[in-house]
């Protein structure tokens, strides 16, 4: 992930207020973590501002679990967005799977702060009906930052000239990695 500064300052300069939900916004997960498409997937436990959510989808031999945060605009009730951290069937890959609302503009990718330094940008690798989808495969590097810092901010665009911030809290997440199955 390359992140670019001057997405960064745009989106500072933007100012967009935010508040964080910490519900799950069902349809958008629903979609974007397959496993959790049969049933919206009951609440394993929470960690922080973090959900780990279980479901069996229909055909599988076992139980799919993902650590989820959502997040919302105060002044957009159109601009959430959802991020999806699992690890695969396999066990050998750890995924972030970040779902933005429609609307997004995909040449400029998904971009990532943790505590303000810039950590890098991630492409868009779908759209479904109700958001398009960035994924990250996360190295140990990555997961480390994200243990370590205290704040994540996501940034998209609507426009060459308009980033929006999704500021997310981290409280939680390496505890809910962590109880993962």
């Amino acid at each position: 992930m390359g992140f670019s500064k001057s997405m960064a300052k745009l989106a500072r300069r933007q100012g967009i207020r935010l508040t964080a939900l910490f519900s799950l916004l069902a349809a958008t997960v629903l979609l974007a973590f397959p496993g959790l498409a049969h049933a919206q997937g009951a609440v394993r436990s929470v960690h922080g501002d973090w959900q780990i959510r279980c479901d069996t989808p229909p055909g599988a031999q076992s139980e799919q679990c993902a650590l989820i945060q959502s997040v919302v605009a105060e002044d957009r009730s159109n601009a959430g967005l959802t991020v999806i951290v699992l690890k695969t069937a396999d066990q050998k890959s750890r995924l972030m799977r970040v779902v933005a609302p429609l609307g997004v503009l995909l040449p400029s990718g998904l971009g990532l702060k943790l505590d303000n330094q810039d950590v890098g940008r991630a492409g868009f690798v779908r759209c479904l009906p109700n958001g398009c989808v960035a994924e990250v495969v996360m190295d140990d590097k990555l997961l480390g930052q994200l243990r370590t810092a205290k704040t994540a901010t996501f940034i998209i665009f609507e426009t060459p000239e308009e980033g929006i911030g999704f500021p997310l809290s981290l409280n939680g997440l390496g505890e809910g990695y962590d109880k993962l199955p």
